[in-house]
């Protein structure tokens, strides 16, 4: 899957059209068309900006952090999976951003490990 079809996923999945994904990040829906038939690249500033707002990585869009055999639903399963933990807090305290994308990591590694794991027959290396 390459970054547009990773963005066209996200904003489906969230059910915006692509206007108003604009009119939310303050882009035009041209460029966002553009992106997601990967017919313009994703300067880095918007890059940025939509990761923060789809709660991913740059990498994930970028395609650097999902396996090659991992499918659409194991992407979508694994967003959930940090998005339901997107209110993270210890001991009372809520982590800090940087806390927080820390956890997000660790998550991510071990949820591509142990579906591995399941997708391998539970073999072992």
């Amino acid at each position: 899957m390459n970054i547009g079809h990773r963005l066209a996923n996200l904003r489906e999945k969230k059910g915006l059209s692509q206007a108003a994904l604009a009119e939310r990040l303050g882009m035009s829906q041209s460029s966002i068309a553009m992106w997601e038939t990967n017919k313009r690249r994703v300067p880095d500033d918007a890059l940025i900006k939509l990761a923060d707002y789809y709660n991913v990585s740059t990498d994930y869009l970028l395609g650097r952090d999902v396996p090659e055999w991992a499918s659409t639903e194991d992407v979508f399963e694994l967003q959930t999976l940090l998005e339901n933990n997107v209110n993270m807090a210890y001991g009372g305290e809520s982590l800090t951003e940087e806390e927080k994308q820390r956890v997000k990591d660790i998550l991510t590694t071990l949820f591509w490990d142990k579906l591995q794991k399941k997708k391998e027959g539970g073999k072992r290396e």
